[in-house]
């Protein structure tokens, strides 16, 4: 596996178009001005390269010199603490625990959704709509709290949360009046410079 790595002297990003895993590390990447190239995967049929180095084949998969990653939580964190500036993590412990809870939470109550919401015409895609649509309201209060997600700065929450609400009108999700907090949020995400420059052609279909 190391001896593939090393043939990369650029740090390398394997990723899907559509994928909001894979999305929200090109945000990262983005928001930190860091220099990367990208493989594009197909899931059904990876490279050989990706084969090599991720034994789940999976993405995002990220590939800096020796080192492999291939889990979206790992990868944002280990960019944030290769590349301090911006810091997208509170510095003091209990608050760093907490976003490290709010992470872990996205994965379960939002992430874990994805591949349902692909099925967009049977039955498992209209309950996974249904079931996001939910667990997002039910966070409308905090959104309108603070600029960002529970924070005056910009996180790797918000770099969680963006692709996901990037995507809810592909979806067939849309979320009533009283989520104006929501979309208010959302739309101060999708101007910043960054998720601009995350955004595959692919995903910017999904708005246009």
């Amino acid at each position: 596996m190391a001896v593939v790595s090393n043939r990369r002297s650029v740090m390398t990003l394997f990723s899907q178009a559509t994928c909001p895993d894979s999305h929200r590390i090109r945000l990262v990447l983005a928001e930190k001005g860091i220099t990367y190239e990208t493989v594009e995967a197909d899931p059904d049929n990876p490279p050989e390269d990706l084969l090599d180095l991720n034994p789940y084949s999976s993405v995002p998969t990220l590939v800096d010199r020796e080192l492999v990653l291939y889990d979206g939580r790992v990868i944002m964190e280990y960019l944030d603490e290769r590349f301090p500036h911006p810091p997208l993590m509170p510095v003091d412990p209990v608050s760093r625990a907490r976003f490290r809870l709010i992470l872990y939470r996205l994965e379960r109550d939002w992430y874990s959704l994805v591949g349902d919401l692909a099925r967009r015409s049977d039955r498992q895609a209209s309950k996974a709509r249904k079931l996001l649509r939910e667990r997002i309201l039910s966070g409308a209060e905090v959104f309108a709290a603070r600029p960002y997600f529970m924070s005056d700065d910009f996180s790797l929450v918000d770099a969680s949360i963006a692709p996901v609400l990037w995507r809810l009108p592909h979806w067939g999700i849309e979320l009533p009046g009283q989520a104006r907090a929501i979309e208010d949020y959302a739309r101060r995400m999708f101007e910043r410079d960054s998720f601009r420059a995350s955004l595959t052609d692919a995903e910017l279909e999904m708005r246009a």
